[in-house]
């Protein structure tokens, strides 16, 4: 799968890929309110944020998961507030992957496909070309039982990109991984994003990652979402660098 065949399945507009416009939505007494930023075509969006902040929440509003109070938001131009997951064109990376034991990986890589019905030729290519981009094809007939970390991580960056999505989203997906793999799967999922175009939003609470992938850094605190300089202070938060969404 060459990366410029990849860059050919998107669009390269004005307008931010991802919008999030006044968001509000509430959990028993937990809530978020007026919650706005945008992440451009092509961009690498990183969200931070306290454990609890409503990080994740606010990444499950973006991809379907849950049902906001009011506000919009926009994928590509369109608004997906009131659609189901499956019709938003995302790509969904769960914390710690979430594979389905009974299944090989080549079946993980193919699931989304299958279940949108390609063609079984373009399903076969599909899988040949994320093994090769994402190293995976001596794993092809595995299961997840005995999968390192990483290699977990792979299968579900891979299942998540299957149906050529014009959104990744990822949640804490590096959060269980040692070092040196966390290390391997940064300069991994740099490489992914660039060579698709796919347009992401990572959450996380990891310095280490912020600094290595993102373009568009946000940060979410006290229920506002502040935008920042990715090269920021040690800590990411250089006062002079904080911009106060709209």
């Amino acid at each position: 799968m060459g990366g410029g065949c990849e860059l050919a399945a998107f669009r390269r507009g004005a307008q931010p890929v991802i919008s999030v416009q006044a968001l509000s939505v509430t959990l028993g007494s937990f809530s978020l309110r007026n919650i706005s930023f945008e992440v451009p075509t092509g961009g690498y969006g990183v969200l931070m944020g306290k454990t609890g902040s409503g990080k994740t929440t606010i990444l499950e509003c973006v991809c379907g998961l849950r049902p906001v109070q009011s506000g919009r938001i926009l994928l590509d131009g369109r608004d997906v507030t009131d659609l189901k997951p499956g019709a938003r064109g995302i790509g969904y990376v769960p914390q710690d992957g979430a594979l389905f034991t009974t299944m090989t990986v080549r079946e993980h890589l193919a699931f989304a496909p299958a279940i949108r019905r390609w063609d079984p030729h373009a399903i076969e290519d599909r899988v040949d070309g994320l093994a090769a981009l994402l190293d995976l094809r001596h794993l092809l007939d595995r299961r997840p039982e005995g999968l390192s970390g990483g290699e977990v991580q792979r299968v579900a960056l891979g299942r998540g990109l299957a149906c050529r999505p014009g959104v990744l989203c990822l949640d804490e997906p590096l959060g269980a991984l040692d070092d040196e793999t966390h290390e391997e799967m940064c300069r991994l999922l740099r490489s992914v994003q660039e060579q698709t175009g796919v347009t992401a939003l990572h959450i996380t609470h990891s310095t280490s990652e912020m600094k290595r992938l993102a373009d568009h850094l946000f940060v979410l605190r006290d229920g506002v979402v502040v935008r920042l300089a990715p090269e920021g202070g040690e800590d990411g938060l250089r006062p002079g660098h904080l911009e106060a969404n709209p």
